[in-house]
């Protein structure tokens, strides 16, 4: 009986194995869609950068790069009272790689305006014959933190390390949207791995909640990246977004943290840029504080 038996599970193994089927995917190329990234933060000059998305499988070059950027587009930011016709401009960020974006117009400083909170702005693109839509909106500053300060990280025998904690408290009604950046030093600033929050769980409260810090996306992860050190100087950035610029960073993120992983589920970027265009045009209401770590 239990040779028939096992006999009888060797065959169903057999079975299976008999009814794998190798699958091979062949992706179509598809015609290059334009790519936005835009921000206005009060204070401070609208910029918008845009460019033409790539294949899945080219190499990264010094001239793909270049060539990815859209030239020559009429980019207009109204702010529902003024309409200024955004400026061109080049960026040299290291030798061979030029970075093109729009900017207020100097030459037209009777339209242009910066970006005030509790205001909302429409963006308006033409290029290549086609048009592209978006609104944003920089909240008024809702959300902002009591107090942020630094703990040795736990369990870490590096005495040197140390995690980063916010105290803030919650107004009540439910639609506050928050995302966050940090600067080490003199370091640009970087978005959190895990940078956008709303308050549906901590509505109406007083929380305090540890932040990682900001991090290069375009670098490999390092471990040390999870941590401040004792004597960094510590800038963070906190802004108020509003649900649109929440949902692309959010749905963004998630698709990041999904890529590799095959238990993952399906996933969409959503764009709040019209006419079928990827990226976002957000707004930022923020604040600045700077600690040095102790």
């Amino acid at each position: 009986m239990t040779t028939i038996k096992n006999i009888g599970l060797l065959l169903l193994v057999f079975q299976l194995f008999s009814c794998e089927k190798n699958i091979n995917f062949k992706l179509d190329d598809t015609a290059p869609t334009l790519v936005v990234e835009g921000e206005i933060e009060n204070g401070k000059p609208p910029r918008v950068v845009l460019t033409k998305s790539t294949s899945y499988y080219s190499q990264l070059t010094p001239e793909l790069y270049t060539n990815s950027f859209v030239h020559d587009a009429a980019v207009y930011l109204s702010n529902g009272t003024l309409t200024h016709q955004l400026k061109e401009y080049t960026q040299t960020l290291l030798p061979g790689f030029n970075q093109y974006y729009y900017g207020i117009d100097s030459n037209f400083l009777n339209t242009a305006f910066l970006g005030e909170l509790n205001t909302n702005y429409q963006l308006r693109i033409v290029t290549e014959g086609k048009e592209y839509l978006s609104q944003t909106k920089i909240p008024a500053l809702s959300v902002q933190p009591d107090s942020f300060y630094f703990k040795p990280a736990p369990q870490n025998p590096d005495t040197n390390k140390r995690v980063m904690f916010i105290r803030a408290q919650d107004p009540r009604g439910l639609g506050n949207y928050l995302r966050y950046f940090t600067q080490k030093n003199s370091e640009p600033f970087y978005p959190g791995f895990n940078s956008v929050f709303t308050d549906e769980v901590i509505d109406g409260t007083q929380y305090t909640v540890q932040l990682q810090p900001g991090v290069n996306r375009n670098q490999a992860f390092q471990p040390d990246s999870n941590f401040f050190k004792k004597a960094d100087t510590v800038t963070l950035k906190f802004c108020n977004i509003d649900k649109s610029t929440y949902t692309f960073w959010n749905t963004w993120e998630f698709s990041l943290q999904s890529i590799g992983n095959p238990f993952s589920q399906p996933n969409k970027v959503i764009s709040n840029i019209s006419n079928g265009a990827l990226g976002s045009f957000c707004g930022y209401g923020a604040t600045y504080r700077t600690l040095i770590v102790q």
